[in-house]
C-alpha cells in the first residue's frame, strides 16, 4: 500500500499556478494500477481517496501508521465503490460481493480489509473515500438497486443527469461521509448545474466510464476567477469548499462524488449564476 499527500491551496494562490501546479494540487492521477492499492491523503477535511485493482491475489490494508492510529479505521469511516467487474471485499473476515456500481460502507472499528476480483482477467476497480468519523455506524453493503436515484436538469441546456445516492441519510447512514454516482443522460454533457459552492463541505470527484480518447473539462476556482482541469478516465478532482465545480465531457462519462464537512445536508449549497462567471 502506498500513500501520497495533497496539501491543498487557497483561492489567492491559483493565479500563480500553471497547468502542472493546478493538476498537482487539485487532482490525483494513477490510483488504478492493476495489482496494486494506492491512497492519497488530502488536507481538505482530511479525506483520503484510494484505488485498488486486485488481480490473482487479494489486496489488503488496515494498518493505521499513515493516519497516526494503530488501525486505519480506529477513527475513520469509508465508502468503497466498485467501478469495474464483479469482486468482493472482506471486513475482518466477513465477505461481501460487489457487482459494478455497488458500494460498501465500512464503519469505524474495522481491523483488516481484503479486496478481490472474481476474475483476474476482468478485475474489479475499487474506488475509496475515507474521512474522520466520531461515531460507530455498522458496516453495510448498498447494492446499486438500493440507491436513491433522482433526475434533474434540462435537455435544452444539455445537462440532464441522474444522481444516485448511496451513503446518505436517506439510504445508508454514516457519521459524516456522503457518497454517490452521477450519470449525464445521453446527449447531455454538463454536470453540476448550476455551478455552486458549499462552504461547509469539500468534495472529491472520480470520473470514470470515459473512452480512452475522451476527456472531461472540469471547471474550478472562485466565481469571478475560474480555472479548468482536463480530466481522463479514473482521474480524481479535489474540490475545496471555496471552489465552484462543474464539468462538460467530450463523450459519455460518469463520476463518483464524495463529500465531508460540517453537515450531511446535500442541498446546503450556494448556487452561482452562469452569467456571473469569469
Amino acid at each position: 500500500m502506498s500513500m501520497t499527500t495533497r496539501y491543498g491551496a487557497g483561492p489567492n494562490q491559483i493565479d500563480s499556478m500553471d497547468t502542472a501546479a493546478l493538476r498537482e494540487t487539485f487532482m490525483v492521477e494513477g490510483l488504478f494500477t492493476p495489482g496494486e492499492i494506492a491512497f492519497t491523503y488530502t488536507h481538505l477535511d482530511r479525506m483520503i481517496v484510494g484505488g485498488a485493482v486486485p488481480l490473482q491475489s487479494p489486496l489488503t490494508f488496515g494498518d493505521g501508521s499513515d493516519v497516526g492510529t494503530p488501525y486505519f479505521f480506529d477513527a475513520r469511516e469509508m465508502g468503497i465503490a466498485n467501478l469495474g467487474q464483479p469482486g468482493w471485499i472482506e471486513i475482518d473476515g466477513e465477505r461481501h460481493a460487489l457487482a459494478n456500481r455497488d458500494v460498501l460502507y465500512v464503519g469505524r472499528g474495522a481491523k483488516e480489509i481484503k479486496l478481490g476480483s472474481d476474475d483476474a482477467a476482468r478485475p474489479a476497480r475499487f474506488y475509496m473515500n475515507s474521512v474522520p468519523a466520531g461515531a460507530d455506524v455498522p458496516h453495510r453493503l448498498i447494492p446499486k438497486s438500493e440507491a436513491k436515484v433522482i433526475t434533474m436538469g434540462d435537455s435544452a441546456k444539455s445537462n440532464v443527469r441522474s444522481l444516485a445516492m448511496y451513503i446518505h441519510p436517506k439510504v445508508a447512514p454514516s457519521c459524516l461521509l456522503l457518497m454517490g454516482i452521477t450519470d449525464p443522460a445521453p446527449q447531455s454533457i454538463w454536470n453540476t448545474m448550476p455551478p455552486h459552492l458549499h462552504e461547509r463541505r469539500m468534495e472529491a470527484y472520480c470520473y470514470f466510464d470515459l473512452a480512452e480518447e475522451d476527456r472531461v473539462m472540469h471547471f474550478m476556482g472562485r466565481p469571478d476567477n475560474t480555472r479548468h482541469l482536463v480530466v481522463a478516465n479514473g482521474d480524481i478532482v479535489l474540490s475545496p469548499a471555496w471552489s465552484i465545480h462543474m464539468g462538460a465531457g467530450t463523450g459519455p462519462y460518469a463520476f463518483v462524488w464524495g463529500m465531508t464537512g460540517e453537515n450531511q445536508a446535500y442541498e446546503d449549497v450556494d448556487p452561482v449564476s452562469i452569467a456571473s462567471l469569469r
